[in-house]
């Protein structure tokens, strides 16, 4: 998923914002919905991206604060799920230099 947000330390980050790379893997059990074919029955994926769109919209001086935050909510917000990866990356980060991007990942588990 990829989104424009105004995360950083520095002003320019928070006024002009930066391109932001979110990956997300989860597992959960999906045997039944594998079997009917039926939305009701599994994880709507839509659900997940519009909660961590909202997250994305809450302004941080740090990525490892958003990752947390989406972390939560999504593991939160289903109950279905297992286990959540999240991998979070701010492309061109002002350090400095030619960086292509730094990177968080965080895990949980029930």
């Amino acid at each position: 998923m990829e989104f424009h947000a105004f995360h950083g330390c520095l002003e320019h980050e928070q006024t002009l914002g930066n391109t932001f790379i979110v990956s997300l893997s989860l597992e959960l059990d999906t045997a039944l919905a594998g079997q009917t074919d039926n939305l009701g029955h599994t994880l709507n994926y839509q659900l997940v991206y519009d909660v961590l769109k909202t997250e994305m919209e809450i302004p941080s001086k740090l990525i490892e604060h958003i990752g947390k935050r989406m972390l939560d909510s999504v593991f939160n917000s289903f109950p279905q799920i297992l286990e959540v990866n999240l991998k979070l990356s701010k492309l061109n980060p002002p350090l400095g230099g030619k960086v292509d991007r730094v990177t968080i990942e965080l895990h949980m588990k029930r």
